[in-house]
């Protein structure tokens, strides 16, 4: 007498597990082309045929609009109302890593896997150690060596008095060799451990190219599927079963 309702409580087991696995290949294809919810960010990636300068490559798919790639250039933008030459000048051939850094974080549609919730007023997601290719890594801190800034972590402590950032007083003007020893401090270091320095290199498929060659294609596509269906937490739950329909919660 007991076979049939077994056999009954295998199927709906099975039933349960091919939900569970639906779930958990849904929540790696969440974190795929997207952008995040944050200050100039669109809602949703789409084309963009008129982006700016070092932000071009994202025109096929961006997260960022014409006129914030254009800002994205400027010394001191309406962006952020951000100035780059807060102790001097800064040199161009350090400026364009900048630069391209806010054309990734702006534009970029392929950093879903690293989006976490910030708790701050102007924005609700930021992105946390996503994994910079060796040589963007690498070729930033040697370009920006004998830049000179005042301040490890860009993201606060700034004086805003004036409007826009002014070095803390007792904060003094060095040159980034000295403040940033070493690529990983920079990368890691400068906007509070949103990129994490890898080993891995551009064409790799293991880490996040600051800059492309549109013509090629975007290779953090590959990047961004590769680690979200590599993700320790894609898997749900056991409390996802909760999200199952009343009917099918009723087989249990």
């Amino acid at each position: 007498m007991g076979f049939f309702p077994a056999r009954e409580m295998a199927a709906q087991w099975a039933v349960l597990g091919l939900l569970a696995a639906c779930l958990a290949s849904a929540a790696k294809e969440s974190v795929l082309n997207v952008c995040m919810d944050a200050k100039h960010h669109k809602t949703q990636p789409g084309p963009e045929g008129a982006l700016h300068g070092q932000c071009a490559p994202w025109k096929d798919n961006a997260c960022c609009t014409a006129e914030t790639s254009t800002g994205a250039h400027q010394d001191q933008s309406y962006l952020y109302s951000f100035n780059w030459a807060h102790c001097r000048v800064m040199p161009d051939k350090c400026k364009w890593h900048f630069i391209q850094d806010t054309c990734l974080y702006e534009c970029s549609p392929n950093l879903g896997p690293w989006i976490h919730q910030a708790d701050t007023s102007w924005r609700r997601e930021r992105i946390l150690n996503v994994p910079l290719c060796k040589e963007d890594c690498e070729q930033w801190w040697e370009d920006c060596k004998d830049a000179v800034t005042c301040k490890e972590n860009w993201h606060k402590g700034w004086n805003w008095t004036s409007g826009t950032n002014r070095c803390p007083r007792s904060s003094t003007c060095q040159p980034f060799k000295y403040i940033f020893p070493r690529p990983a401090d920079l990368c890691e270091k400068i906007w509070s451990n949103s990129y994490k320095y890898t080993l891995e290199h551009r064409g790799s498929g293991r880490c996040i190219q600051m800059w492309f060659n549109r013509a090629q294609g975007n290779p953090n596509v590959a990047v961004a599927k590769y680690y979200a269906q590599n993700r320790g937490d894609a898997s749900p739950a056991p409390w996802a079963v909760l999200l199952l329909p009343p009917a099918l919660l009723s087989l249990l």
